[in-house]
């Protein structure tokens, strides 16, 4: 069975079509083993904006951030009710990716994109799709599409990595393959 990663940015959130799109592009992979990686958005942001104001240092950002996420996935889930199973806790994630060696730093620079990268890089995932608002052009590493750590991880993926500007998918565009 093929393994997808699916990255909802969270730049997404505040788009109204987003829960009937978002449903019809998963449908899909009905047949695959599916994982769903909330984007941080406006939750993340919260985050930002306290570190910011306190300066609690990226070590306890990091932290606050990842708790973030649930909130994230929460609201996934109240989107996605057939699909509320594939969507991670990257929190519970991130502490049990803390035992292996290679696991992610504790910087504003690994943000979700790179969680997601991380993620398909445990589970075996065949495709990594990361859903943005932007498009993502031909050199979406450098361009600021993705975070600065995904690149070290992307050189090295043994998945495909795939960047979608959701905002203009279609349900035409679905896909036979995968």
């Amino acid at each position: 069975m093929n393994r997808v990663v699916v990255k909802v940015g969270g730049s997404l959130y505040d788009w109204p079509p987003l829960a009937v799109r978002l449903r019809q592009f998963l449908d899909q992979f009905e047949r695959h083993r599916v994982w769903v990686v909330p984007g941080g958005g406006p939750f993340a942001d919260a985050v930002r904006f306290v570190d910011q104001t306190y300066h609690l240092g990226e070590e306890a950002a990091h932290w606050l951030a990842l708790q973030s996420l649930r909130l994230a996935a929460d609201f996934l889930r109240y989107l996605l009710p057939g699909w509320q199973n594939a969507i991670v806790d990257m929190y519970r994630f991130a502490i049990e990716d803390e035992a292996r060696p290679d696991h992610l730093p504790h910087i504003w620079d690994v943000t979700s994109d790179s969680l997601a990268a991380r993620l398909a890089r445990v589970v075996e995932a065949q495709h990594l799709i990361l859903l943005k608002s932007v498009d993502p052009g031909t050199d979406w590493l450098t361009n600021g599409v993705v975070d600065e750590h995904f690149s070290s991880i992307a050189t090295i993926a043994p998945f495909r990595i795939e960047v979608i500007n959701f905002r203009s998918w279609q349900p035409t565009d679905l896909r036979t393959t995968t």
